[in-house]
């Protein structure tokens, strides 16, 4: 078949008859092109440019013949040649794909995203211009993504979750998890898409759809995108390297694609495809299958993001599947307990195993179970007969094997088989002794079943236009097969299980306890190296956040630490600054903060924190500083201190000095004996070091043993007192109307993804019938003009744009709105918005419930 206009035909498949193995033949990793939303440059190891794309002057403003022959450092900035050198070596390493996001390559200003890796000889170079999407941290939001999976508990809501948040993430039209079946075809098991779209969910597609060589580089390459499949693929020259074949492509971010592919695209209608691997142990298990019908290209950051977010669900779900397999084989080793202490017994080993056959048959999930020993046999559930029995028995001591033989399709090895399908399609068989003859065999019975296709698998496909190759399938319509004769297949879990029975049953009882033992440790050794691995990737993505993030994850040993730590700094933080922002970023009160402190970690205990002495004030910049500081102390008494027990109290004294300075003494007392800590954390630098470095003043803190100690020296430039009989009004908490909620449709238009979904559950929790969300003014125009909401909620600051021209839209159509915004009281609407409920960011759902309750008076969903 061509791969290439023009290129010689694959020899190899002269004289080939043409079947559905003809696409597992097509070279796709030696097409001999890129996509021309990049370019590619390939190296020889001594840095000199052999190849190149033919839109290399589209980018560089050089033409190929100005670049073939020539130095990496005559062709880019000698600054961006030291990252690509830097970059390869972490590349050479790894064998991985590394990337540069936004760099500056040629030295005039233009920004590309770049990456390297090492291909089969050549240092292989690829770029294109950098397209920011908003404000992307790829990491951090991948986590906060992680963290939603993390608290669901069935395999289904997973499956959706997941799909639901790379729709968000990608805005493809379709996002769908197509897992492969044993035989190589495969099933759509989740789908979220866009409305007005038909269902593939629960459609099944033929192994030839994906044909082997493709699963073999989703397994290699994590992520394909194809933007637009009408796009012309720019051609490398020169086209064929010195060893007289097109340059490997396997791990390009640009390779082209099939023209077989392009045209199944084509017959499905689709204008652009993003590809995310799913696998478990290496293997592909399936993929995160994203369809738009018309061209979509997301930035390479975002594709990063979707990459990153692929492995971690691959993790989990490698990790809850292991754990289920965990569950059935510790239930296993429990059996094999019983079953071996029951053989060590004068019976004979039939008369012992015949003891055990329901408790085998359950353990497996058969419906029937066999058993023949020296000529002795029995049967018991759903089976075959005697005589069908005695006629399996031969078919096994043919097979001349001593190992666990499983088949899903019996019929198809055992022609007799054919004739009882229904009550044994399925047989799993152990050999009980060394020499063939005696064996334990399990049945599964038929699951007759309808399966919905994408279209008749088995239709001939015909010799096309670019040569001797199949054309792919051009209708897609439903086609439903009757399945006969097969049952459930056995698991790899259930032949580990098997496999150990054989050597139960095989082995002495001494020997077997040291087997089981052994076993158990491999069992425990497999699940330690995947939870390293687990933490390894996290550790990897919480490497990529800067500053507190990165400092916060020093010492602890799970995510729920590391959030509960981040997440406690954090709200220290907000806490300030919404006592900064109240008063207009003037000095706030320091009292306020160390209530509002206590209060947010203590809860009901805040009343044994106490503080006296004037009341004080305190610059922006100071309030920050002392906000962590006693969010740290109160956290540690809160875990090791006084406050950690139903006695201890805390009193916090401040004082104004001779200097004007602000003395702040710290006292624990009665909570438990205190022992100096004997390792210093992030906390413990917050604590000691936070205001000497950053605001020039003092800290101390002793480790008494009736209590912690310390004092705090906070610079008189900072330092306020308040005029006596100045107070700030309480602040005031939303309107909540008791019992009430909301239905109906809801507009939400936020440009944050992760707020965005946030947003989404709160209104479905509340009873919206339907959320429609949107990024942009655009998309909220467009999912109005499609069908108007019931009442809407508006993030004022959406990037480059307000949303102001959809709020103009709803009034005209008599719509209520909300208006979500974190400028808070800041915030400063046109003369014609007036009035309108503002929401201050962040929210919760009760504020969000309140804020609709208020915005109802200009009608909108019922309220019940």
């Amino acid at each position: 078949m061509s791969s290439q206009p023009g290129a010689p035909a694959d020899p190899s498949l002269v004289g080939v008859a043409i079947d559905l193995t003809s696409c597992d033949r097509e070279p796709i990793h030696l097409l001999g092109a890129v996509q021309p939303f990049g370019c590619l440059l390939a190296l020889s190891p001594d840095w000199i440019v052999r190849h190149c794309s033919q839109n290399v002057g589209t980018f560089l403003d050089r033409p190929p013949e100005a670049v073939i022959g020539h130095g990496l450092g005559a062709i880019v900035d000698r600054a961006a040649e030291h990252v690509l050198r830097s970059r390869f070596q972490a590349a050479a390493s790894s064998d991985s794909v590394e990337r540069v996001f936004g760099l500056d390559l040629v030295g005039d200003g233009r920004l590309f995203d770049v990456a390297v890796h090492l291909g089969r000889g050549f240092i292989i170079i690829e770029f294109e211009p950098n397209e920011r999407q908003g404000d992307l941290d790829a990491a951090s939001l991948v986590r906060t993504m992680v963290g939603r999976l993390q608290r669901l508990t069935t395999q289904q809501s997973l499956f959706h979750e997941a799909t639901r948040q790379m729709r968000a993430l990608t805005e493809f039209d379709r996002v769908m998890i197509y897992r492969f079946d044993h035989d190589g075809s495969g099933e759509v098991v989740s789908e979220v898409v866009r409305p007005g779209l038909e269902s593939f969910l629960g459609l099944h597609y033929p192994a030839s759809d994906i044909p082997r060589q493709a699963r073999i580089l989703y397994e290699r390459n994590w992520l394909r995108i194809i933007p637009d499949i009408s796009a012309t693929p720019s051609p490398i020259t020169p086209w064929l390297t010195t060893e007289q074949v097109p340059v490997d492509l396997s791990m390009s971010v640009l390779r082209s694609v099939s023209p077989i592919h392009i045209e199944y695209l084509t017959n499905m209608g689709v204008g652009a495809s993003l590809s995310v691997s799913i696998l478990r142990q290496g293997r592909l298990w399936g993929l995160f299958a994203c369809h738009h019908y018309g061209p979509r290209r997301i930035s390479f950051e975002r594709r990063t993001a979707a990459e990153l977010f692929g492995q971690m669900f691959s993790l989990i779900l490698e990790s809850r599947e292991r754990e289920a397999e965990i569950a059935t084989e510790v239930r296993s080793r429990h059996f094999h307990n019983r079953l071996l202490a029951g053989m060590a017994t004068d019976r004979s080993p039939f008369e012992n195993i015949v003891g055990f056959l329901d408790e085998i048959a359950e353990l497996l999930g058969a419906d029937g179970i066999g058993v023949t020993i020296d000529g002795r046999n029995t049967l018991r559930g759903v089976t075959p007969t005697q005589e069908e029995f005695g006629g399996l028995i031969r078919y096994l001591r043919r097979r001349d094997d001593d190992q666990v033989h499983a088949v899903s399709e019996l019929g198809q090895v055992h022609a007799p088989a054919r004739h009882y399908a229904e009550r044994a399609a399925g047989l799993l068989s152990i050999p009980l002794s060394h020499a063939p003859g005696n064996f334990l065999v399990v049945f599964r019975r038929e699951i007759a079943r309808t399966v919905s296709w994408a279209g008749d698998p088995t239709k001939p496909m015909g010799v096309g236009p670019m040569g001797a190759r199949l054309n792919p399938r051009s209708s897609f319509a439903l086609w439903q097969e009757q399945v006969r004769g097969q049952a459930t297949p056995w698991s790899a879990g259930d032949l580990r299980i098997a496999e150990s029975l054989r050597i139960s049953l095989l082995e002495v009882i001494l020997r077997l306890t040291d087997a089981a033992d052994r076993q158990r440790r491999a069992a425990e050794e497999r699940q330690e190296l995947l939870i390293a691995e687990l933490n390894h990737r996290v550790r990897n993505i919480l490497a990529l956040i800067r500053g507190l993030i990165a400092q916060s994850r020093s010492g602890v040993r799970t995510t729920e630490e590391f959030a509960s730590v981040l997440g406690g700094r954090i709200q220290a933080l907000a806490l300030a600054h919404d006592q900064i922002t109240a008063d207009n970023w003037a000095p706030a009160p320091l009292r306020e903060l160390v209530l509002a402190e206590a209060g947010a970690y203590l809860g009901d205990k805040a009343g044994r924190v106490s503080i006296e002495g004037p009341d004080i004030l305190l610059e922006p910049q100071a309030l920050s500083i002392l906000a962590l500081v006693m969010h740290e102390l109160i956290t540690n008494s809160a875990k090791y201190g006084a406050l950690s027990d139903s006695r201890g109290r805390v009193a916090i004294r401040v004082a104004i000095d001779g200097r004007n300075q602000l003395e702040v003494h710290w006292r624990e007392s009665g909570g438990p004996a205190v022992q100096a800590p004997t390792r210093r954390g992030f906390g413990s630098t917050i604590i000691e070091h936070s205001i000497p470095h950053d605001l020039g003043g003092e800290s101390a803190i002793r480790f008494e043993m009736d209590g912690v100690k310390a004092r705090f020296v906070i610079p008189a430039v900072y330092v306020r007192v308040a005029p006596q009989g100045v107070a700030r009004p309480a602040s005031v908490q939303p309107e909540l109307l008791e019992g009430e909620g909301l239905d109906g449709s809801v507009l939400l238009v936020e440009d944050n993804l992760i707020i965005a979904l946030d947003g989404e559950d709160m209104l479905l929790g509340l009873g919206a019938a339907r959320v429609e969300t949107a990024a942009s003014v655009g998309d909220a125009l467009a999912v109005i003009a499609r069908q108007p909401p019931d009442i809407a909620v508006l993030d004022v600051n959406l990037g480059r744009e307000t949303s102001f021209e959809v709020a103009e839209k709803l009034r005209t159509l008599g719509i209520p709105l909300v208006f979500a915004t974190g400028y808070g009281e800041a915030l400063s609407l046109p003369p014609e918005f007036e009035g309108v409920t503002i929401l201050k960011k962040p929210y919760t759902a009760e504020h969000l419930r309140s804020a609709l309750i208020r915005a109802r008076a200009t009608g909108g969903p019922r309220i019940r």
